[in-house]
């Protein structure tokens, strides 16, 4: 049976319908302190939240759940996703939660789990406390808005050394001109201090959240605020978080918007540079685009591929020993410092690399040109298997037999949404268009 809960990254919904009613929210919250007492922990747990107006009670309802079960709560308040992740392993809770819908409009809100060593929870973890939560009776809560949380702002105080103890015997950051922009999201409440602390020249950008303008025409899905005020202001280069500030973009000197890609790219050379890429390889998913691959191959750099999310690029890493992984969309795992993508230690790894190098960023990224790509999505209203689909699966094989050896077609579904997803790679605009275009009007004669 597939997950009925969680997505590819945690639980999302519409604030206030379930999962999301209070009711479910509470239950959740007992059934993770219930599951971790299933596996012999006394249920310590700490969360945090981003700037969405629905969070705070949320993380009521969470905290009211987990001490009915007998478990402890320690709240960090507006922290990045990474922050928790840091703090559950760095200071022995048995579990950490964030509420928080990353990149998605501040109407919804998320949950993430992570167990003790900072890692989300593996997908057989997950199911059981979906079990417990959709199978189990749940028992209305108490009282409809709970006890006011009370935030330990020390938490925080340690998520911000741990940063800063990244880059304290790199190259000397002070007076670097960056623009920061902080999506009106988690990273609001601790960016400014992290980039003053280094002593970079840092404007900062949608850092007023007022708890619905959390992505709003800002931060990583709306980069072209932040490529304008790095070309105004002269500055030497720009980051752009999302909600919870587990994603990070760039916009070098020139403007120019670089992605996850272009992130691995320059730390994976500057890491093998210093001799901490492990195995002369780096992890992304089957997203990260072709020139990435052909690129690091001619460094003598392996690229790995992973499922879409960055508990899968994490997992890969685990069991090869690789230091460096991530995403396109700017998750990006730098694992001798976390086990999670944290965009803030994204951009201080980017400073550090580009101050030691001594020359502006759109040099270091010349001439590289992305494959084209077409990603198109169809609604579909079930998910069978695509490739054993009696139509479906020759029609892919015959996409991919088309595309051999002068690029890639993907065709897999959303985690989270009723859509499959085609996308298509290669040297040919034209060529890829029209593949993607047939198999994605297949798979709406067929699912849609």
């Amino acid at each position: 049976m597939g997950k009925r809960l969680f997505g590819t990254d945690g639980i999302r919904g519409r604030a206030g319908d379930f999962p999301f009613d209070p009711v479910t929210v509470v239950h959740l919250g007992e059934s993770i302190a219930r599951f971790l007492q299933e596996q012999g922990r006394p249920g310590r747990v700490v969360l945090g939240y981003d700037t969405r107006q629905s969070s705070v009670p949320i993380c009521a309802r969470l905290v009211a759940g987990i001490r009915k079960a007998g478990g402890e709560a320690a709240v960090a308040g507006v922290v990045p996703t990474p922050a928790v992740s840091f703090l559950t392993r760095a200071d022995g809770f048995d579990a950490g939660i964030v509420i928080s819908a990353s990149h998605n409009p501040y109407t919804d809100n998320g949950i993430k789990i992570f167990q003790a060593d900072g890692i989300k929870l593996p997908d057989a973890d997950e199911a059981r406390v979906e079990e417990m939560v959709l199978d189990e009776e749940a028992s209305p809560p108490s009282h409809p808005h709970h006890d006011a949380i009370t935030v330990d702002r020390g938490l925080t105080r340690d998520y911000l050394e741990h940063l800063l103890n990244t880059v304290r015997n790199g190259p000397n950051l002070a007076g670097v001109k960056v623009v920061v922009d902080c999506a009106n999201g988690a990273a609001s409440s601790v960016a400014p201090e992290v980039f003053r602390a280094v002593g970079a020249e840092a404007t900062f950008l949608a850092a007023s959240p007022d708890g619905t303008n959390i992505n709003r025409g800002c931060g990583s899905l709306h980069p072209e605020a932040l490529s304008a005020a790095v070309r105004e202001a002269g500055a030497d280069l720009g980051l752009a978080f999302d909600g919870d500030a587990d994603r990070c973009l760039v916009a070098d000197d020139s403007g120019r918007v670089l992605d996850g890609d272009f992130i691995l790219w320059l730390t994976g050379l500057e890491m093998r540079r210093r001799g901490r890429l492990r195995n002369d390889t780096v992890v992304a998913t089957v997203m990260s685009n072709l020139w990435l691959e052909q690129r690091l191959a001619g460094e003598g750099i392996r690229l790995l591929r992973t499922p879409v999310g960055d508990k899968y690029v994490l997992e890969e890493m685990l069991r090869g020993d690789h230091a460096l992984g991530g995403e396109q969309s700017g998750h990006v795992i730098f694992r001798d410092h976390s086990t999670t993508g944290d965009g803030l230690l994204t951009g201080l790894m980017l400073l550090s690399m580009w101050r030691s190098r001594d020359r502006p960023l759109s040099s270091l990224v010349e001439g590289i040109t992305p494959c084209p790509q077409v990603l198109l999505n169809v609604k579909v209203k079930s998910k069978p298997d695509l490739h054993a689909h009696p139509v479906l699966g020759p029609r892919i094989r015959e996409a991919e037999a088309a595309m051999d050896g002068r690029g890639r077609v993907l065709v897999r579904y959303s985690g989270t949404e009723s859509l499959a997803r085609v996308m298509t790679e290669g040297n040919d605009a034209d060529e890829i268009r029209r593949i993607a275009e047939e198999v994605a009007e297949a798979i709406s004669a067929h699912l849609g």
